[in-house]
This record gives structure tokens, C-alpha cells and sequence, in this order.
């Protein structure tokens, strides 16, 4: 795990440097709720191929059902606080607020899961070129933030996109089909990824 030094809580990272940070491999995790807010890249790093989702059996029957509408970027401010409101969170309101500003200039988005009219799942990421970086995601029922990472997957593969990082692996993720590869390979795969001119939202 590289960690980079950290910045104080009452700041808003700055957008550019943000996206910046994002292109070297490095992102941002408050400490705390109220916490500074550190940089990591770590080694090794965990991504999703594209190719290797893995659909449970389970899975494939709440997909079947079509139970939630999935949306994106209506709610993107609600989906960071779902996903900020556990015991120990690192989206403080200093990451929240900074990633407002990178989804007010195209660069966040959320993809929502909603069930009569009422968010029940989602996640969010950062998307630059044909890289997708998944930040976190929440569940209020069962499958609702599996159903929006299918999505996900589905919009990246039709819009031609290379990477999508994890970040780290869990568990959760490992059963979806995530993967770790060491940091070195990460940042290739990257390289060429940001390269590329990709539109999440079409």
C-alpha cells in the first residue's frame, strides 16, 4: 500500500488535481467521518474484467424479475450519503463535497436502483477516458447494489470502456468476479485506458 501525505478535512480536493490523482493511480479515503484525508494506490489492486462477471443463479432470477428501475445520475449526492452511512466510513463530508464538484464537470456519476420511487441500491465511481473507478456502493435490500453492478458492467461494455477498478477486494466483490493484479500491471492498464475517449453517459 503506497500512502501519500495527507490534507486537511476543511478543504475541498481541488477537481483537476483530483482527476489528476486518479490518472497516477492514486485515490482519496478519509480517516474518519471528520477524519484528513489520505491518498492510496495500493499493490496489489483490485479490478473487475469486463468480460468476467460473475451472475449468481440467484442473481440472475432478481435480473429476470426486472424488480428495481435502474437509473443513472439522478440522485448522485443521495447515493454518497447511502453509502457513507456506516459505523466506520471513510466518505467524509470533504469527499462527498469533492465528488459533487467532479459530478457537477461529467467526471462521477451513480447508477441507481429504485423500487417504487424509493432508492433502494446503488453505487458510484469516477469515469475518465475508458477507465470506470468504483468508489462504493449500498444495499437497502437484497440484490438492489448487485443489479446496479451488472448495469454498470453492461454500460461499460457497450460503451467500450477497458477497466473497471475496485480498488480493493472484499469478498462481495471476489463472488461478483473481482480479481487482484499486482500495482505494476494495474498502472499499464490504466496508461492505455485513460488514453482512450469514452462517454459513460450517452
Amino acid at each position: 500500500m503506497i500512502k501519500l501525505n495527507q490534507i486537511p478535512v476543511s478543504k475541498i480536493i481541488d477537481p483537476e488535481f483530483l482527476i489528476s490523482a486518479y490518472a497516477a493511480g492514486y485515490f482519496p479515503m478519509a480517516d474518519s467521518r471528520e477524519g484528513e484525508i489520505g491518498w492510496y494506490s495500493p499493490d496489489p489492486r483490485a479490478i473487475i474484467p469486463l468480460d468476467k462477471l460473475k451472475i449468481s443463479r440467484s442473481l440472475h432470477q432478481a435480473l429476470n424479475k426486472n424488480i428495481f428501475d435502474l437509473r443513472i445520475d439522478t440522485s448522485f449526492e443521495q447515493v454518497m450519503r447511502c453509502c457513507s452511512e456506516r459505523k466506520d466510513t471513510w466518505i467524509s463530508e470533504t469527499i462527498i463535497q469533492s465528488y459533487l464538484k467532479l459530478f457537477m464537470f461529467g467526471y462521477a456519476h451513480s447508477v441507481e436502483a429504485w423500487k417504487d420511487e424509493k432508492l433502494l441500491g446503488g453505487l458510484y465511481g469516477v469515469s475518465i477516458g475508458a477507465a470506470f473507478f468504483g468508489e462504493s456502493m449500498f444495499s437497502r435490500v437484497k440484490d438492489a447494489s448487485k443489479v446496479a453492478l451488472v448495469f454498470l458492467v453492461n454500460r461499460l461494455r457497450e460503451n467500450k470502456f477497458q477497466l473497471l477498478d475496485t480498488q480493493f477486494i472484499t469478498p462481495h466483490l471476489k463472488n461478483l468476479g473481482a480479481i487482484e493484479i499486482p500495482r505494476s500491471d494495474y498502472l499499464i492498464l490504466l496508461k492505455k485506458a485513460i488514453s482512450k475517449q469514452r462517454t459513460f453517459v450517452k
